[in-house]
């Protein structure tokens, strides 16, 4: 069962190699932190804030090529978490309406996802388990 999560926050301190997003569940009160680095937590935040840029950088690149195939982004989900890494998927709709799983880093799969407003969905067995080492 996976569990209807947003970002609730992004810590960005330019003097670690570290940065914190936080995802809060929507309807409840569990959250917890997942450690990033700078450039995916700066892509997260210009996405957020919808920073023109000239030209499109990964996560502009990947959206455009996953548009240009007909696809759509439809979910993000942070599927496993397996000492101390968090796994996740890209949910893409295809232009034959079949659904297809592509492995991402939870950095990259909301950044890409953020600035669409597709839902971020965590297992329940994740949530679990990541509130317990926090």
């Amino acid at each position: 069962m996976s569990v209807l999560m947003e970002l609730s926050r992004i810590l960005i301190c330019e003097n670690h190699d570290m940065q914190i997003i936080e995802l809060r569940e929507v309807e409840g009160d569990r959250k917890f932190p997942i450690l990033i680095g700078l450039m995916e937590a700066e892509a997260i935040r210009r996405r957020l804030q919808g920073v023109q840029i000239k030209r499109p950088l990964t996560h502009e690149l990947l959206s455009n090529l996953i548009e240009a195939f007909g696809g759509q982004l439809e979910s993000i989900a942070i599927s496993d978490l397996v000492e101390h890494t968090f796994y996740a998927t890209l949910n893409i709709r295809r232009a034959d309406g079949q659904m297809m799983e592509v492995d991402s880093r939870p950095s990259d799969a909301i950044a890409l996802g953020i600035a669409q407003g597709v839902p971020i969905y965590v297992a329940e067995h994740v949530l679990d388990q990541a509130q317990s080492e926090v």
